[in-house]
């Protein structure tokens, strides 16, 4: 009986110390996005009034292809399990272990990931997209400057989703490949500059 009061104790204490980190975690993560967008925006807005229409363009393209390639980072991590990797540490690959804990920090890697930088390559992309227009409109001198901004608008946002489907499916399909070749980033990240972006969980039982 007394174990069992332990025990009960101690799943108790677990679940309010990981109820906090949540909490911790999602108070973080928000103050972050929040002075993140402020900086970016500020930054592309100055740099890119001076941009013409290809650099724009450029810009553009580079930011969709940034978000789409996070977010399939973030969909490769929340489907993958965590079993191949514990067999790769076995035998003695070091990066297994960091492939390890990106999947048990799933929901915080996803969460910043697709949200954070997700939004942000939104934002900026938006105003990659506002740049253009207003170019477009000064340039050609064109009159109709709604249906040129409806039409960017639409490019922006087709581009967009497309690709996030596409990098969907690559990300469900090859999750375990995309892990491990993200968990050798993370390893070189740690190794050369000493930072470790990832808490060690332990695994739910």
């Amino acid at each position: 009986m007394v174990n069992n009061k332990k025990n009960d104790l101690g799943r108790n204490n677990k679940e309010k110390n990981r109820k906090k980190y949540n909490k911790k975690w999602i108070c973080l993560i928000s103050i972050w996005t929040f002075i993140l967008t402020i900086f970016f925006s500020l930054v592309s807005e100055n740099m890119m009034r001076g941009f013409n229409i290809a650099l724009a363009t450029i810009a553009l393209l580079i930011l969709i292809t940034l978000g789409v390639f996070f977010d399939l980072i973030g969909i490769a991590v929340a489907a993958a399990d965590e079993k191949p990797f514990h067999s790769m540490a076995a035998n003695g690959v070091k990066e297994a272990k960091y492939a390890v804990r990106l999947v048990r920090n799933a929901a915080r890697v996803s969460s910043f990931c697709n949200d954070v930088i997700g939004d942000i390559c939104g934002i900026l992309s938006g105003a990659a997209g506002a740049i253009i227009v207003v170019k477009i409109i000064t340039l050609y001198e064109v009159k109709t400057a709604t249906i040129v901004s409806i039409l960017v608008s639409a490019i922006i946002a087709s581009l967009t989703v497309g690709g996030k489907a596409f990098g969907k499916e690559m990300g469900i399909r090859n999750s375990e490949k995309i892990i491990f070749h993200t968990s050798k980033v993370l390893f070189v990240i740690n190794t050369k500059l000493g930072i470790d972006f990832l808490p060690e969980l332990k695994r739910k039982r």
